[in-house]
């Protein structure tokens, strides 16, 4: 071990991660507090804020033992989130998440700062809750937790456009909703210091992050044609490109590497939809793997699907089964799935940008899972190199509170990447071959 700790927590859809890293990006300690996912209606997706927002983080901080303060603490989250608070701090409200129905925005590229997502969930709050001293995101929560004030960083604050008009909070716009922005976070700029943890003595607080920003700067996914994918209850794609023109359905935003952006977006067809359907259809791992073209295929949507459909009322389906098929079969195709809406995404960026992929860079849980990986590489033709600290969101928090703690005299969040670990790389299988072209067909012909 080296140099001083910092601390990086993550805030994610099923769970808060937690990692203790030195200075040179070597994991010293890791915590997971699991949290809930509540679904109560099919366009309803929610927490227990006071759970995973607030109790969460404090638990997994708690939960690395350390045996002295680290220097600094910083929180990612998913976005966008919101959810009505008390004068404690305490919510009043379900945490809403991205893609709850009550967020719905007006189309657009489902980009929450063009639809609107947060802002609709202002609305919603302030009507639930019209006496609530607050509306925090989750990072917020998490920073009045561990630190007793409300503070947001600048990046997660972008996705409330046009309530944040990229300096502060729009007082019309939030008057627009029956909100005042005194009711809003404090914003700090990303990486700054933003308070300390348990007083004034304790470690340095960062405002925190985005978790798809601070997963890309130590994932080492930085060069025009890789593909970074992170792989967590929600799965989200981006081809590195030089181009910043748009792919229609998708999203293009700027990359931390000069004159790169990413392209593509998030899906459903992540670790919620595998979870679910491998728990609903009971297909436990097999002892041998199907036949190739042995099959069934998904339209993966059993919650509507983000890009590049934007459409919230897509169900799902199981096609083309018959009584050939076993659990190893359908076990399969549920990662087929997953893999099918990745190529997609990839191929799309390829065309628009003229980019040719090179190899994929996974991280996240989901690179646990040697069926989704290895699924991953069969449906693209791309080699998988999974990154060596899979909790990647909370790694790359980690590299923040180490700049909002003055550990990182550039103060550059390019000076992450020194932090990126390569792991395992999975390379297609060829004999998978021809059954799986016909079933990637077959899957855009149905899915969308």
């Amino acid at each position: 071990m080296t140099g001083p700790l910092s601390v990086g927590i993550d805030i994610g859809t099923s769970s808060v991660k937690a990692l203790a890293v030195d200075e040179d990006g070597t994991v010293v300690a890791r915590a997971r507090v699991p949290h809930e996912i509540r679904i109560p209606e099919p366009d309803r997706f929610e927490h227990d804020a006071g759970v995973a927002w607030r109790d969460g983080p404090r638990a997994a901080l708690d939960a690395l033992a350390l045996d002295a303060p680290p220097a600094g603490v910083s929180v990612c989250a998913m976005v966008p989130s919101l959810a009505a608070v008390d004068s404690a701090g305490e919510p009043l409200t379900p945490g809403l998440l991205y893609g709850d129905a009550r967020g719905q925005g007006e189309g657009g590229s489902g980009n929450p700062a063009e639809t609107g997502e947060l802002v609709s969930f202002l609305r919603w709050a302030h009507a639930e809750a019209p006496d609530a001293a607050g509306f925090w995101p989750a990072t917020a929560m998490a920073n009045h937790a561990l630190g007793g004030e409300a503070v947001l960083d600048t990046t997660t604050a972008s996705v409330a456009y046009p309530l944040f008009d990229w300096t502060r909070w729009d007082p019309e716009v939030a008057a627009g909703v029956g909100v005042d922005v005194a009711q809003l976070p404090r914003l700090v700029p990303t990486g700054w210091a933003a308070g300390h943890v348990g007083g004034p003595d304790g470690p340095v607080l960062a405002p925190g992050c985005i978790d798809v920003l601070t997963d890309q700067i130590i994932a080492g996914a930085d060069t025009v044609g890789d593909v970074l994918i992170l792989m967590g209850t929600t799965i989200i794609v981006n081809t590195v490109t030089p181009r910043h023109d748009a792919v229609d359905g998708y999203w293009v935003m700027p990359h931390t590497e000069p004159d790169c952006f990413l392209a593509g977006g998030p899906s459903n067809a992540g670790g919620l939809f595998v979870n679910w359907a491998l728990r609903t259809l009971g297909a436990e791992a097999p002892a041998r793997p199907p036949r190739a073209d042995r099959v069934p295929v998904w339209s993966p949507y059993p919650r509507g699907e983000r890009v590049p459909l934007h459409d919230p009322a897509r169900r799902g389906g199981l096609l083309d089964l018959d009584l050939t098929h076993d659990t190893a079969s359908i076990r399969r195709s549920v990662f087929e799935a997953s893999g099918f809406v990745t190529r997609r995404m990839v191929d799309a960026v390829a065309a628009a940008h003229g980019v040719t992929p090179r190899r994929i860079v996974a991280t996240g849980g989901g690179t646990r899972v040697d069926e989704w990986v290895h699924a991953l590489a069969d449906c693209t033709g791309l080699p998988v190199q999974c990154t060596a600290v899979p909790e990647g969101a909370a790694l790359g928090s980690a590299y923040l509170a180490r700049m909002a703690a003055g550990l990182e005299p550039g103060a550059m969040m390019t000076d992450a990447r020194r932090w990126a670990r390569p792991g395992r790389t999975v390379d297609p299988d060829p004999t998978w071959g021809d059954a799986l072209e016909a079933r990637y067909q077959r899957f855009l012909a149905v899915a969308g």
